[in-house]
């Protein structure tokens, strides 16, 4: 999947979120995407926790 598919479904995602399910919703669509687009990266590898978080691999 294109990074502009990926964002238009996000688009559209938080939107019906917004329109169906008020702020609230839309709030926690975007925290639960934000984790999933973290724990992507994490698994394919393109996201190194130890040095976000600051950690030394020693």
């Amino acid at each position: 999947m294109s990074t502009t598919a990926l964002g238009l479904l996000t688009g559209l995602t938080l939107g019906l979120a917004a329109a169906f399910g008020g702020f609230t919703a839309f709030l926690l669509v975007l925290v639960f995407g934000a984790l999933g687009l973290i724990a992507g990266r994490v698994a394919e590898g393109k996201l190194d926790l130890a040095q976000l978080l600051g950690r030394d691999r020693d």
